[in-house]
């Protein structure tokens, strides 16, 4: 497994490659917040396989596993933001192929009343050189699943 450099909250501001949706849904805030730290994470996005590492509860240091499809992609992440049903962000430590130096994740739910929320996901990356020509495969997967994650909660 290949180590990644660990980030902070600035990397998704100054990383070299962002990929960003907020969308409005019509469900509480809190229900969007149980979907994305629940036993099945993002299992709405096809290709994508997510396990924690870590026990409940879940705070900034908990950790997780994700595989893209089937293990093609492999990574280990770190949790270095929580903020209890509101927002989390993790950086990768570890991946199985050497196509990152650093990569990011920040999710953010806010209520805009009782029953609607927005859900804001941020995927920031620095390639290595042998990553950089995949730049357009990682916009058209990233964008897969930001699609997929549109069709799950009927979201605009």
């Amino acid at each position: 497994m290949a180590k990644l450099q660990p980030v902070d909250e600035s990397f998704f501001r100054s990383s070299p490659s962002r990929y960003s949706r907020t969308w409005s849904i019509d469900r509480p805030a809190s229900e969007v917040w149980a979907e994305l730290t629940g036993d099945r994470p993002l299992h709405w996005c096809k290709g994508l396989a997510v396990e924690w590492t870590s026990q409940r509860p879940f705070s900034v240091g908990t950790t997780r596993q994700v595989k893209v499809f089937g293990g093609l992609l492999k990574v280990q992440e770190h949790f270095f933001v929580w903020d209890e049903g509101k927002r989390k962000a993790f950086y990768v430590t570890e991946a199985n192929a050497p196509l990152f130096k650093s990569l990011a994740e920040d999710y953010v739910v806010e209520p805009t009343g009782p029953s609607s929320c927005t859900f804001s996901w941020t995927i920031a990356l620095a390639p290595t050189a042998l990553g950089k020509p995949g730049g357009p495969i990682n916009g058209l997967l990233f964008g897969k699943f930001f699609d997929d994650t549109t069709r799950y909660f009927n979201a605009a």
